[in-house]
């Protein structure tokens, strides 16, 4: 529906011609078993791509049912914390004390996914994009590759003790959903993992947008289209196991001019934060009863009940 482009670099590993060849294997497992079934259940909401919706129904020839965002199935600030978790902590009451201590959307909160590939000195550009931002933030390191080269930066360095006060570093896992909902968070640094996207979509903060590898710069590309967020310019896929061969893509000055262009004040900042709340708005009608999803629902369990019934005849 819209026109989309993208470089050669940043095609998921389904287009790399040298990539995993197991992994082709169970792609095309996916894919085999996706035409074989009677339709796509997919954890998104119509309003939010609905000419999409309708172009894969035309080209699969299958029912696609968006029932989501499945992330505001979670109601209250405890099942925010404990969403993809079984046992929370005071840690999440300490964070959310922090981002009380800050006025409504002045935080940025920086999360590149629990698989984050970029490289150390990647993440020290972007480390020191943060700090001159002169912003407060928070910026989850969980999972990070080369850990060890990232803690003794962080020592040697000194940037937690010059940012200290307005720079939370979160080295573990953390509460995104129950984040993400604070008043405090003005944007979102994100890699475009889908659930992490939605989950920035149904806040109703800007995005951010640093892809790293497999569906994400597709992703991104949404974000472009319902213009609710920027790019910080990252131009290739980091593939797993080829992280070594990767380069600093995004710089400091990068990912200061990106984050401004979100925050602060101006008439074409203050549209996308406009925009990024309609759709927020759109995704919570959208479960609630009489809202699109909640009728997807509906409508799947009717095909279901439809499906066993001929079964039994």
């Amino acid at each position: 529906p819209h026109r989309i482009e993208l470089r050669r670099s940043q095609l998921p590993g389904l287009f790399n011609p040298g990539a995993d060849l197991k992994l082709n294997a169970y792609r095309e497992k996916v894919m085999e078993a996706a035409e074989k079934a009677h339709g796509i259940v997919v954890n998104s909401f119509e309003e939010l791509e609905a000419e999409y919706v309708e172009e894969c129904q035309r080209f699969t020839d299958h029912r696609v049912w968006c029932v989501g965002p499945v992330s505001l199935s979670n109601k209250d600030d405890k099942d925010k914390a404990m969403r993809s978790k079984r046992n929370s902590s005071d840690l999440e009451s300490e964070y959310v004390k922090w981002l009380d201590s800050w006025p409504p959307r002045s935080v940025i909160y920086v999360c590149l996914g629990s698989l984050n590939r970029a490289t150390p000195e990647q993440l020290i550009e972007l480390g020191l994009g943060l700090e001159a931002t002169k912003r407060p933030f928070i910026w989850v390191l969980r999972g990070a590759y080369g850990r060890e080269e990232m803690e003794k930066w962080l020592l040697e360095d000194g940037f937690e003790e010059r940012v200290k006060g307005r720079g939370l570093l979160i080295k573990g896992w953390v509460p995104q959903v129950l984040i993400l909902s604070h008043r405090a968070i003005g944007a979102f640094m994100t890699h475009c993992g889908w659930n992490s996207t939605l989950e920035g979509i149904c806040a109703g903060v800007p995005l951010v947008t640093f892809p790293l590898f497999a569906e994400q710069f597709i992703n991104e590309k949404l974000v472009q289209v319902v213009k609710i967020g920027v790019s910080v310019g990252a131009e290739s896929v980091v593939h797993l196991g080829e992280e070594d061969k990767s380069r600093v893509q995004v710089t400091r000055e990068n990912v200061l001019d990106s984050i401004e262009k979100v925050m602060g004040d101006g008439q074409e900042k203050e549209e996308i934060r406009e925009r990024a709340r309609k759709y927020a708005d759109m995704a919570r009608k959208a479960i609630e009863q009489g809202g699109s999803s909640y009728l997807n629902m509906s409508l799947l369990i009717d095909h279901i009940i439809h499906l066993k019934g001929l079964d039994q005849s």
